[in-house]
C-alpha cells in the first residue's frame, strides 16, 4: 500500500525520523514497507481503510526506549499511536486514529514481572495476552482466577485501558487496576499511587497514594503510555453456583432489570450479568442462509426454530455466585424468592466445589468472533452500545427503539443488555 506522509511532514524529514528511531530499537524493529503498514490496518474497516492507515511502526522491548521515542518523536513532530498488541478487533484493531502515524508497538514488552498468590494481584507489561498470563497462572496452579474478555487473544493492559469486561466479580478490568507505570509526552516517567516511592511494597496493593489518584487519568486517554500495570485478580473460590434462566418473550427485559437490580446493589448479585437474545446461539454455530433466505429481518416463525433447535429463550441469562458453599447456597435461596415474586420460570442450576478438581476458573477463547461469519464472506461488526439508567421500562423502550430501526433496514437483531448495578448497558451488534 502507498506510503500515507503524518501531516505536515515532508518525506524527507520522515525519513531523518525513522532514521533516529532505528538508533534505539534497531533498523530491525522499524517496520516502513508496504507489508509492514498493511499489517497494522484494521481488518475490519468499513469505507476506505487508508484513512487509518500508519506510516510506519517502532517496535519497543523496554520502558527507556519507549521514553527515548516519544522524545525523538517530540524532536521530529511525528505523531504516535501506541498499542498493546493491537488484536482489539471489536473497535478497531491497530489501526491509528489519525493517518499517517506511526504506530509505537509494545508487543515486545511481554513481561510478566510478578503474580502474587497471596494478596492476588499481577504487575505485567503491555505485551502480556490472556493466553499468557493464564498459563502463566495454570502451569504452577496457583489459586487465582483471571477475568477473561470475550475474545481473549488481547492485551491484558490494554483491555484494562479501555475498560474491558466480563461476567466474574472481578469483570470490571478497568477498576481492577492498582499503580501504573507510565511515560508522559515529554518522555518523562511517572510512577502512580505509591509507585511513586522507590520500592513501595503496597504500589500493586493501594490504589489511593498521596494526594490525587492519577490511573483513571490514563484510561483511554491519550495522556500517556502506560509501560507497566498492577492489576487484582480474584482467589479461586471455594464453589460456584450457576443459576440460568431463559425467557421466553422480548419484553420479560423489563421485570428482569427492576428484579435484578437490587439484588446487584445490595452485592448478593457481584457481576455483571449479561442478558443475551436467541441469535447469540445461532450466529456461533450457523450461518443465516441455514435459517433464512428472504429480504428483510428474520420472521418470528424463524426466531421461534432457532429457540426451539437451540434450545434457548427470547433472552437468556446466567448468575453465578461464587465463595463458600454455605453462604452461596443462601444466596441462591434469597435470589430465587425474589424472582418468584415475579415468574414462574424455573432456574437451571449448576454446582462445583474446588476439590473436585474438574475447574480451574474461566479459560480464554477467540470464539465469539464467529459472530462475523452470520451472513458469511468478510465479515465484521459495527457496535452501538448506549448507556441507561436500571429501570426496566426504559430498558423496554430502548429494546423497541433499536429493535425498529434493525427491522428498517432489514438487519437481524443481535443485542445484549449488561445489568451492572447502577447502570445498563445495551451493546448492539
Amino acid at each position: 500500500m502507498r506510503l500515507i506522509l503524518p501531516p505536515g511532514t515532508s518525506e524527507r524529514r520522515f525519513r531523518r525520523a525513522l532514521d533516529a528511531f532505528a538508533s534505539v530499537v534497531g533498523r530491525e524493529w522499524v517496520l516502513d514497507t508496504s507489508t509492514d503498514r498493511e499489517a497494522y490496518l484494521d481488518i475490519y474497516a468499513p469505507g476506505n481503510e487508508e484513512q487509518h492507515a500508519p506510516s510506519a511502526a517502532v517496535s519497543v522491548e523496554s520502558t527507556a526506549q519507549v521514553q527515548a521515542i516519544v522524545r525523538l518523536a517530540n524532536e521530529h513532530r511525528i505523531p504516535l499511536w501506541p498499542i498493546s498488541r493491537g488484536k482489539n478487533y471489536g473497535y478497531g484493531g491497530a489501526a491509528p486514529r489519525m493517518p499517517g502515524s506511526v504506530i509505537l508497538d509494545l508487543s515486545r514488552m511481554k513481561r510478566i514481572l510478578e503474580v502474587n498468590e497471596q494478596f492476588g494481584y499481577c504487575v505485567v507489561e503491555p505485551g502480556v495476552g490472556f493466553y499468557d498470563l493464564h498459563d502463566h497462572v495454570a502451569s504452577r496452579n496457583l489459586p487465582l482466577w483471571l477475568s477473561l474478555p470475550g475474545n481473549a487473544w488481547g492485551s491484558v493492559v490494554g483491555n484494562a485501558l479501555e475498560r474491558g469486561f466480563s461476567a466474574t466479580p472481578y469483570g470490571d478490568h478497568g477498576a481492577q487496576i492498582c499503580g501504573m507505570e507510565v511515560v508522559l509526552p515529554t518522555g518523562e516517567l511517572v510512577r502512580t499511587g505509591m509507585g511513586a516511592m522507590t520500592n513501595n511494597r503496597t504500589w500493586p496493593l493501594f490504589k489511593n497514594g498521596f494526594g490525587p489518584s492519577w490511573d483513571q487519568m490514563f484510561v483511554q486517554s491519550n495522556f500517556g503510555i502506560v509501560t507497566r500495570m498492577g492489576l487484582w485478580l480474584m482467589p479461586a473460590p471455594e464453589a460456584t453456583l450457576s443459576m440460568s434462566m431463559k425467557l421466553p418473550r422480548p419484553e420479560d427485559l423489563g421485570w428482569l432489570v427492576d428484579v435484578l437490580t437490587p439484588l446487584r446493589i445490595q452485592g448478593l448479585v457481584n457481576h455483571n450479568v449479561g442478558v443475551t437474545a436467541y441469535m447469540a446461539s445461532a450466529t456461533t454455530s450457523s450461518q443465516r442462509r441455514d435459517w433464512y433466505q428472504g429480504e428483510g429481518s428474520l420472521p418470528d416463525s424463524v426466531v421461534r426454530a432457532i429457540m426451539e433447535r437451540h434450545n434457548v429463550g427470547w433472552w437468556n441469562f446466567t448468575l453465578r455466585l461464587y465463595g463458600d458453599p454455605d453462604v452461596i447456597e443462601a444466596q441462591s435461596r434469597v435470589i430465587q424468592r425474589a424472582f418468584a415474586a415475579r415468574t414462574e420460570l424455573p432456574f437451571a442450576i449448576t454446582r462445583w466445589r474446588r476439590e473436585e478438581g474438574t475447574y480451574g476458573g474461566p479459560a480464554p477463547g477467540v470464539f465469539p468472533l464467529q459472530i462475523v461469519n452470520w451472513y458469511g464472506g468478510r465479515g465484521g461488526h459495527i457496535g452501538f452500545s448506549p448507556v441507561l439508567p436500571p429501570d426496566g421500562r426504559l430498558v423496554v423502550e430502548q429494546l423497541e427503539r433499536t429493535r425498529r430501526r434493525y427491522a428498517e433496514f432489514g438487519i437481524d437483531y443481535s443485542g445484549t443488555f449488561y445489568i451492572s448495578g447502577r447502570h445498563v448497558i445495551n451493546v448492539n451488534l
